[in-house]
């Protein structure tokens, strides 16, 4: 048990000094997006790491149902929101630095569509093994997936202007007709 709880601390720091490395300058700020998005990655990746053990347990059960079934979900917006950042939004650099409105596809419907597959995959992962702790960890991933959401809109009113003030009244924020 005890090498196993080594191999996890081991992986979340490999995982905060990879997120360290890509969130950059934005630690230092927290009127940028990526300040909250680095958070909301620590929450995920030490809610997957605690809930670890429960991964495979019992896998009919409804609980790892519905965690598969969200996991899925999370993965497929995932890729298909990214391939729609790509390919429509002409970025410079990364995803991060879009050159045009993506207004198209799940883009039609929500305005974060990347933080709504991590409140999923959130979601999913709690349901492995639900516990108090796993339960805190999920809603500070959440809590920090919907400051990032509102401050990279702040960011986009900047960079896009009145075409983002209409696209703010014509979508939600994660999930479609909802929120």
């Amino acid at each position: 048990m005890a090498n196993s709880d080594g191999l996890r601390l081991g992986a979340f720091i490999l995982a905060t000094l990879g997120s360290l490395a890509i969130a950059g300058r934005s630690l230092i700020d927290p009127r940028r997006h990526g300040f909250y998005r680095f958070f909301a990655f620590e929450a995920i990746f030490a809610l997957s790491l605690v809930n670890s053990p429960g991964w495979f347990i019992d896998p009919l059960s409804m609980p790892q149902i519905g965690s598969w079934i969200l996991l899925s979900g999370s993965a497929l917006l995932a890729v298909y929101s990214y391939a729609l950042l790509r390919s429509i939004g002409k970025p410079t650099g990364g995803v991060e630095h879009t050159t045009r409105l993506v207004d198209v596809g799940v883009y039609r419907f929500i305005r974060h569509p990347l933080y709504a597959s991590l409140v999923l995959f959130s979601c999913g992962a709690l349901l492995k093994q639900i516990s108090p702790l796993a339960v805190s960890l999920t809603v500070i991933a959440c809590l920090c997936l919907f400051l990032a959401g509102l401050t990279e809109e702040h960011e986009n009113l900047r960079k896009f202007g009145a075409p983002y003030v209409d696209y703010l009244r014509r979508t939600r924020r994660f999930f479609p007709f909802v929120f």
